[in-house]
């Protein structure tokens, strides 16, 4: 039986996760959950669930959600308990589905302390890099992605990474795959976070619609499978059937196929190294539109070509990017600025925050939020 902390328990990725537990009693107990305000959908889930463990990051609904809980489900709150919880000697795998840099800190806590970490809070990689990757090595935890793309990869690589040539990621291409350009100006955020295939959290679904999404992915990539940003490409597939390529230099090409349903990438890393059900129905090519390939438009998704260039430049640069991004994207979900605001706000934070050497995580905070105030200062002119 295997503990399970899952962190951001009330978001699809948590939920999801906690489906594919259930459907496996024997094998998983759910040991802790966390979220940061929704302490009435917590609730419902310490009903159902009964972890031993809550952690709200608000103290507001710590407070709301210790009134209501069942008996023998400690609430705890802020960050602190959530690495206590990451860390915890009964916790055995973590799932990690924090949206964006909160969820760096907890990530490393379950690295350090020798987890199964399955990761699908990619910022942790994207801030972290090898201080994330080396803290794994270190204590032994083990580092499985659940991003689809990433799952996908991981498990056409089973056999040996020897002779591979080059990756490529596959995208949906976002609600805005054709829509000109020019159009996209006058976007909302309501029409930004319609994605076609996937249901998604608000940020992370402005993030696809920019195509930042499959940037961070491919800075994520770097870092787990250790390859130069030359060797990862990004391939627009509509139809989300295939979840990334793996190229070898014998003409061979690998891909993994399924419906797009995040159960399957959860499933495989709960259960790694064999399989289990995940509720996912199992895919029919036959019943299947045709399947699409199309170059992404560099030119239209600004954001892929700046994560790119982070990659390259290398040090701080990606923390630097992932910081400007989610502030703008903040604001674009508030209104302050359009759609298109948000590659140039990144733009110019990247332009402004001197690449430095991020050795520990100290500095990668720091980094993060002197990015986080020269993205602000840049939008802000346009508030007056």
């Amino acid at each position: 039986m295997k503990n399970i902390a899952i962190l951001g328990a009330t978001g699809s990725i948590g939920i999801s996760t906690l489906d594919v537990i259930s459907r496996h009693p024997e094998k998983y107990s759910v040991f802790a959950l966390s979220a940061n305000s929704n302490w009435k959908k917590m609730e419902k889930l310490c009903i159902k669930y009964m972890p031993k463990i809550v952690v709200m990051d608000d103290e507001e609904a710590a407070e709301n959600l210790r009134k209501v809980a069942p008996d023998g489900v400690m609430v705890l709150q802020g960050k602190s308990a959530l690495n206590d919880v990451a860390s915890h000697q009964n916790t055995d795998f973590v799932m990690a589905a924090i949206v964006g840099s909160a969820g760096l800190s907890s990530t490393f806590a379950a690295a350090t302390s020798g987890k199964r970490v399955m990761l699908a809070n990619k910022e942790s990689l994207v801030l972290g890099g090898n201080l994330l990757i080396n803290a794994a090595k270190e204590s032994g935890a083990e580092l499985i992605p659940v991003d689809s793309e990433h799952s996908a990869i991981f498990q056409c690589l089973q056999g040996g990474k020897e002779g591979l040539k080059k990756i490529q990621l596959t995208a949906s291409g976002g609600p805005f795959l054709k829509t000109p350009v020019e159009d996209l100006i006058n976007v909302t955020p309501k029409q930004a976070c319609n994605h076609p295939k996937w249901k998604m959290g608000q940020k992370i679904s402005v993030d696809s619609a920019t195509m930042m999404n499959k940037g961070l992915e491919v800075i994520e990539a770097h870092f787990l499978f250790q390859l130069s940003h030359s060797k990862i490409e990004v391939v627009i597939h509509p139809q989300s059937i295939i979840h990334s390529f793996v190229y070898f230099n014998d003409g061979s090409v690998l891909s993994q196929l399924g419906l797009p349903d995040m159960r399957s990438a959860i499933s495989f890393a709960l259960s790694y190294p064999g399989r289990q059900n995940s509720g996912v129905e199992s895919l029919d090519l036959t019943k299947q539109e045709s399947l699409e390939f199309l170059s992404p438009d560099m030119d239209k998704f600004k954001c892929l070509g700046l994560a790119y260039g982070a990659l390259e430049q290398g040090e701080s640069a990606p923390g630097t990017l992932n910081a400007a991004n989610e502030v703008a994207v903040e604001a674009f979900l508030n209104k302050k600025i359009g759609f298109l605001d948000i590659s140039k706000t990144i733009e110019k934070t990247l332009a402004i925050n001197p690449i430095s050497r991020l050795d520990t995580l100290a500095s990668v905070v720091e980094n993060d939020h002197l990015s986080r105030q020269i993205a602000r200062s840049i939008i802000e002119p346009r508030l007056s």
